[in-house]
């Protein structure tokens, strides 16, 4: 199946490794020109090094934390007319909510809501005008059912989904489609972390709870990054314009609801 998307132009924020990695690597293998971010060179260049070697395509990237409004503003002017827009961050620390003060909130909301919101309304006018463009916001399986560790997180992000479920439609017409892909347990980074935080506070060993965890999914394992990067390749495809304002679950079967 042709994706449409040879010749075309990708930011991939967070994209060194993980679930940001596989996107831009399916993307890449579409025919897309990748543009990468992350806050560490060493995997930055490896993963670059990786997708020209892998699909000829150009590959290049800009070293930061993307919740840095100078880094953001560096990437586009880097990236300059793009295509596609992949938003991704880094999630909040787990915890407790009695652990958390404002300031840790304010954190969370400017990583998980206000930068990617910052970073679709500086692409979206381009986008118009060309009258095509595909955002995906990456976002978590906690948006459908919260995650008690994950507080930090499920608030921020379901600020992002309630944004974007109102300006996907204010732009519908225009060609430009944002959907949010929500991935549940998948083997990355992480995932790890977060099973640290258990593990300890349950006094159990990291293998202990990770095996718990994946015996709790329907199909008994973790998601694997490049299952996830084609799901978002196809969400961009030339295939997914009548599909916009959508928050497309990957998990695994986990979430036990009817919708």
């Amino acid at each position: 199946m042709d994706f449409g998307l040879k010749g075309k132009k990708a930011i991939v924020c967070a994209s060194s490794r993980g679930l940001g990695r596989g996107c831009a690597m399916a993307l890449a293998g579409e025919g897309v020109d990748v543009v990468l971010n992350g806050r560490t060179e060493e995997t930055l260049k490896a993963t670059a090094d990786a997708i020209k070697s892998a699909h000829g395509v150009e590959a290049t990237y800009v070293v930061g934390d993307i919740a840095d409004e100078g880094i953001r503003g560096q990437l586009l002017d880097h990236a300059g007319t793009i295509d596609i827009l992949i938003n991704n961050a880094g999630g909040p620390p787990p915890g407790n909510y009695t652990d958390w003060d404002r300031d840790d909130w304010l954190a969370a909301i400017d990583a998980n809501m206000l930068t990617p919101i910052d970073l679709m309304k500086a692409v979206l006018p381009s986008m118009i005008d060309r009258k095509w463009g595909r955002i995906v916001n990456i976002t978590s399986g906690a948006v459908k059912a919260p995650i008690p560790v994950l507080g930090l997180s499920n608030g921020a992000r379901a600020g992002l989904t309630g944004f974007v479920a109102g300006l996907s439609r204010q732009v519908a017409d225009t060609g430009v489609t944002i959907n949010n892909l929500l991935p549940g347990p998948f083997d990355t980074d992480r995932i790890r972390k977060t099973v640290e935080t258990v593990a300890e506070k349950e006094g159990k060993s990291v293998d202990e709870v990770l095996t718990a965890r994946k015996a709790t999914n329907p199909m008994r394992r973790f998601g694997e990054a490049d299952e996830f990067g084609a799901y978002c390749a196809f969400i961009c495809s030339q295939h997914m314009g009548f599909v916009t304002g959508q928050n497309l679950l990957m998990d695994g079967g986990a979430y036990p609801g009817t919708l």
